[in-house]
């Protein structure tokens, strides 16, 4: 009985943090032999031909004599990626007879094709995963470590000569490194490192506690980049949730996963010349930015008035909303980007200003037009400002010690415990305290009043300022602000530079 003349397997396509499915269907007819793919095919996807026709003389196949189509369905969606390419190699070995059709119609394949026949990964293996778990399939794809949910539902395929039994015979997956305790977890780096900076420490406190944004404002060498470096080790651990959704955003930019599955909190430090597209998001294909690499853990922007101002001004609303909503051509693309902004900022070009021992030469002009690069809206969607002054030199050499990270740590997962008992206690309500005011002592609204109309400040300014005050009162386990907490947030927002 000769071969069947069609065939077609399940593929998927990455847009986005998500992977859509596809059907890839292969069809010979007569005519002059050669291999045509169509469906919205981008380049990628059409240099496929070349690499599938050698996998499969490498792995010791045939190719037909005959003409082939290729159609990924549905057509009317852009395909783009390698991913295609083992997909496309299963679905002609299996109309041409040359390996057994049993058990793939419950599989999703994904890979790309090497010209000795070995298959790679790709990114978004996550994506792919999730998908194939909620269609009820088993993905099939290159073998090294994933990081699925259900790692039994995962075959590995290390080259195309291991389908000739079936996809029945392929091993299932070795899953990625069990996720460690946040007290387990190396620590490279330690609060305790940092000298003479308790003042700035007790800023990170408050913004790890509150998930508030935080500018460092001082002269090169204080120590601010040793700070913002330290942030992920007194944030409390990811969730189940959490790590979920970092993986699956990290798989789709095709970064490392071991950390993040080892209880990492992601942390991005983008350098000052970063583009629009590389912070946000963008490009061809679309791929998520630096923001939401970010999700769940913390950008670190050094020097921050040396970035472009339409890249800064692009992190207003991502910050307010906690996505990223890029519109193309070919449609909207949404990004989670639930980050912890914490930024570092000389006071002038020269980096001196307020300096003792080293005077400014920077004239008035070159100051403000320095600090207005990072622009007023900005600024006023960060929480907290903390002035970072250089150490002194006798504590630095006398190597004083100070607040270690597990001493922060400590006071952070207190404190966010704390807020956890306190929101529970007032009903659960979806409102805190801060915006129904009703967690504020008469002294601590009299005193937000009265720094509200000195400074004219705005509403979105009044409740930042409220919010930062409630974390401060968690910190000191107290179910009410009070008239200091207000004071204390108050001077986070007093600079009167930057």
């Amino acid at each position: 009985m000769s071969a069947p003349e069609t065939c077609s397997v399940h593929a998927a396509l990455l847009r986005g943090v998500e992977a859509l499915g596809v059907t890839v269907e292969a069809s010979m007819s007569a005519g002059i032999p050669g291999l045509t793919v169509v469906g919205r095919p981008d380049a990628a996807v059409l240099e496929a031909r070349s690499r599938v026709r050698c996998a499969l003389t490498a792995c010791g196949y045939t190719m037909a004599r005959r003409h082939v189509t290729i159609n990924l369905s549905p057509s009317e969606v852009r395909k783009s990626g390698t991913s295609f390419d083992l997909p496309i190699a299963v679905a002609i070995l299996a109309m041409t007879g040359q390996i057994p059709r049993a058990g793939l119609d419950g599989c999703l394949f994904v890979g790309e094709l090497g010209l000795d026949g070995q298959v790679c990964p790709v990114r978004g293996a996550v994506a792919y995963e999730a998908l194939a778990r909620q269609s009820g399939l088993v993905l099939v794809g290159a073998g090294g470590p994933w990081f699925p949910e259900d790692a039994s539902r995962v075959r590995c395929v290390s080259t195309l000569a291991d389908l000739r039994r079936g996809v029945g015979s392929l091993p299932e997956a070795a899953p990625g490194p069990e996720p460690l305790p946040r007290a387990c977890a190396p620590a490279a780096l330690d609060y305790a490192d940092v000298m003479d900076q308790e003042l700035a420490k007790r800023a990170f406190v408050i913004a790890a506690v509150g998930k508030h944004g935080l500018l460092m404002v001082g002269p090169p060498g204080a120590g601010k980049t040793m700070l913002a470096r330290r942030m992920p080790t007194i944030l409390p651990a990811l969730s189940e949730d959490e790590t979920r959704e970092a993986l699956l955003i990290h798989s789709v930019a095709g970064q490392s996963l071991e950390e993040i599955a080892a209880g990492g909190r992601p942390f991005r430090a983008p350098h000052h010349s970063v583009s629009l597209a590389g912070l946000i998001g963008g490009g061809r294909p679309v791929l998520p930015g630096e923001v939401s690499l970010a999700h769940k853990g913390v950008l670190f922007l050094d020097e921050l008035p040396e970035f472009a101002t339409n890249v800064l001004q692009s992190l207003r609303q991502p910050m307010e909303e906690h996505v990223v909503r890029l519109v193309r051509a070919d449609g909207a693309y949404v990004f989670p980007c639930d980050f912890q902004l914490v930024a570092a900022a000389n006071p002038c070009p020269c980096g001196h200003l307020g300096d003792e021992g080293h005077p400014c030469r920077c004239t008035p002009s070159q100051i403000t037009g320095y600090q207005a690069r990072i622009g007023g809206p900005l600024m006023d969607r960060i929480d907290i400002l903390v002035d970072v002054a250089r150490p002194d030199s006798h504590r630095v050499m006398a190597e004083e010690a100070g607040a270690s990270s597990a001493q922060m740590r400590e006071q952070v997962l207190a404190a966010t415990e704390f807020r956890r008992w306190r929101v529970s206690r007032s009903g659960g309500g979806t409102g805190e305290p801060q915006r129904r005011w009703e967690g504020f002592e008469p002294g601590a609204r009299a005193a937000l009043e009265g720094a509200a109309r000195r400074r004219a400040l705005g509403g979105r300014a009044i409740t930042r300022i409220a919010g930062v005050a409630r974390t401060i009162a968690d910190l000191a386990a107290h179910e009410r602000v009070g008239a200091d907490d207000i004071v204390e947030a108050c001077v986070y927002r007093s600079r009167g530079s930057i």
